[in-house]
């Protein structure tokens, strides 16, 4: 008996087939989202490679080592803006705030591991990968998702996105940083609260202000983002904010 072209996997990974991998790729997570409430995330990015403070250290010692401080308070972050989250249930009815993260190692671990801490649901967004990302334990499995596709991968990142928090990281942390900075400065996404998680590494690493001093970027692009130290600080940047955003019509415009 012939398969049904539903159930013929040569063709659903050929060529001719990437429009309905990639429309799947849109129906799945929106419908899984509709299904559990998830209707605002906090998006939470940074290094996959960052070790969580348990790890063995490194023998030689690496300077990946004391980043994992990072992990802690990542961790810490995720857990009081979860708790802090379940506060807002009863001020807007129907709406849910939940912890997003790509739902790798890393940074993106704290992030769901500080979500499990508070008894909170989180979002995983994964991406299939030759090496380095694989889903982290602390996921609730009827919330992970894996992509093939990135631009997807993105879309859902943003989608339901009510503020976004970039702890240190490499190429895939700056490409979602700019991304969203570049989404929200182009009206695309409607303005939200962006976070960058330790200061002195992002002013190091990112000359912002020379950017505008040489006109590449407005002054007013610097007032996009804000900086913290501590999750305590995190938490009221987002506390300050969030209410708001949460009373307005914001996603990204597709």
């Amino acid at each position: 008996m012939t398969d049904l072209a539903f159930e013929n996997q040569n063709f659903l990974w050929g060529n001719e087939a990437g429009p309905v991998r990639i429309l799947s790729e849109y129906l799945h997570p929106k419908t899984e989202f509709q299904s559990h409430g998830i209707t605002d995330t906090i998006v939470v990015f940074g290094s996959a490679r960052i070790p969580s403070p348990e790890s063995p250290k490194s023998n030689p010692p690496t300077p990946l080592d004391d980043l994992s401080s990072y992990y802690a308070e990542a961790t810490t972050f995720a857990k009081l803006i979860s708790e802090w989250a379940k506060t807002l249930k009863s001020e807007r009815p129907g709406r849910n705030l939940n912890i997003c993260t790509g739902g790798g190692p890393g940074i993106m671990e704290a992030g769901n591991r500080g979500a499990r801490e508070a008894g909170a649901k989180s979002v995983a967004l994964n991406i299939v990968l030759p090496h380095e990302q694989h889903v982290n334990p602390y996921v609730d499995p009827e919330l992970a998702f894996e992509f093939h596709y990135f631009f997807m991968r993105k879309l859902w990142f943003m989608k339901a996105c009510r503020g976004m928090i970039a702890f240190p990281g490499g190429f895939g942390t700056f490409d979602e940083l700019f991304e969203t900075l570049t989404l929200v400065q182009t009206g695309k996404k409607s303005k939200i609260p962006i976070l960058l998680y330790g200061k002195a590494f992002w002013t190091e690493v990112i000359n912002f202000k020379k950017l505008a001093e040489m006109r590449l970027i407005s002054e007013g692009d610097l007032d996009l983002f804000g900086f913290a130290d501590s999750p305590e600080e995190a938490l009221r940047f987002f506390q300050e904010k969030i209410r708001f955003e949460l009373t307005q019509s914001t996603g990204t415009k597709t």
